[in-house]
């Protein structure tokens, strides 16, 4: 019975004073507190997002919903931040360990707000894209993630000013080693300003059909940091570094105002010189007469009788179509080939082919006789 009583006693002195002084009762209550706000806090962020997508929703811009969007998260943190506060306010402490719950409550506002800058950063996207005519799209790109990583950088560094870490030092300490980081890794830097430029000078861009000389050639589909990466018409993926660019000179399909075409065509040699006139004649006026190339000083159009092959007389067409595009080249192309084989066919001539012809010279009886003696006998 004694026993009995001394661990009553024990334990209600336990109860009492409780861990550094506080009573365990006050534990518990900020316990639950604490735990009740972290349950409520999907509760607590979808009825606020309710509440604004019922507000951005009467709105014709697309920053306010985006801004709705990304905010989720930390609203859902917001809780447990001020939770944690109200938990630990309740509690009497002590005056040390009241300093480092004051520091744990500002470490958690600190987080909360760095992680809300770094979520809107998708909304401020919104405004930078409009200057995406003035500079490159992967540049406006390359600037989101440069402001994201600010962010994270510099919420670590405040919340290490908090627990009285001084950066300063650190990078000061950390100066030797950088400079050896930066002379191991001058490829690497020579790479990301080789990317900066790239970008600033606009000398392609995504989805851009570039030939690379003694390198690749195909379509742009990603501008790194370190490399680009080109895929060829194969559908093989080229990693590139960015450097190559400025040591290699770069063809850019995609610039092109127009595409040519340059055809020799063969005629035979029995067509004579008033069909050759029509048949020229013909195709000019098939081509002044369509739309689909263009007729100015700086994409002209010949077609002319060019040259004297072994079997054929060669006439040359040369013209560049308006377009662009790929497949509405081909659809071009091929329609002007088969006006052309209808208009030398309609004027009764015909395409060359290779071909030689052998004269063989008729021999006197005389002379057969001098070769072969034996027809004398």
């Amino acid at each position: 019975m004694e026993a009995i009583n001394s661990f009553k006693k024990l334990f209600l002195e336990v109860w009492n004073e409780g861990v550094f002084g506080v009573n365990a009762s006050e534990i518990i209550v900020g316990f639950i507190i604490f735990l009740l706000f972290y349950v409520l806090r999907r509760l607590f962020a979808r009825f606020i997002i309710s509440k604004l997508n019922k507000i951005v929703n009467k709105t014709s811009t697309k920053i306010d919903n985006t801004v709705v969007d990304v905010i989720e998260g930390p609203l859902k943190f917001l809780p447990v931040v001020l939770g944690f506060f109200i938990a630990t306010s309740y509690i009497n402490l002590s005056i040390e360990v009241q300093e480092f719950i004051d520091l744990l409550n500002r470490t958690l506002i600190t987080i909360f707000i760095f992680w809300l800058l770094h979520q809107l950063v998708k909304p401020f996207s919104f405004i930078i894209k409009n200057f995406e005519d003035k500079i490159s799209k992967p540049l406006v790109n390359w600037t989101l993630k440069g402001l994201e990583i600010i962010i994270i950088i510099l919420g670590i560094v405040a919340v290490l000013e908090l627990w009285g870490i001084k950066v300063g030092p650190v990078i000061a300490g950390l100066g030797l080693f950088g400079v050896a980081v930066a002379l191991g890794a001058q490829d690497l830097f020579k790479n990301l300003i080789s990317g900066i430029m790239i970008l600033m000078e606009k000398r392609f861009t995504i989805g851009d059909v570039i030939l690379v000389s003694d390198e690749v050639e195909g379509v742009v589909e990603q501008i790194g940091f370190r490399s680009t990466l080109v895929r060829r018409f194969d559908s093989t993926p080229v990693m590139i570094p960015n450097y190559k660019f400025a040591e290699q000179s770069v063809t850019n399909y995609s610039r092109r105002h127009h595409r040519r075409i340059r055809w020799l065509i063969g005629l035979e040699y029995k067509t004579t010189i008033d069909q050759l006139k029509i048949i020229r004649d013909e195709i000019t006026k098939l081509i002044n007469n369509k739309k689909d190339f263009a007729k100015n000083e700086n994409s002209g159009f010949f077609v002319r009788i060019d040259s004297f092959s072994e079997s054929s007389i060669d006439m040359l067409v040369q013209v560049f179509t308006v377009t662009n595009d790929w497949s509405e080249f081909l659809r071009i192309k091929e329609e002007l080939a088969v006006s052309i084989i209808e208009i030398v066919e309609g004027n009764n001539a015909g395409f060359a082919f290779p071909s030689q012809s052998i004269y063989v010279e008729s021999i006197s009886k005389d002379k057969s006789e001098i070769f072969n003696p034996k027809i004398n006998k």
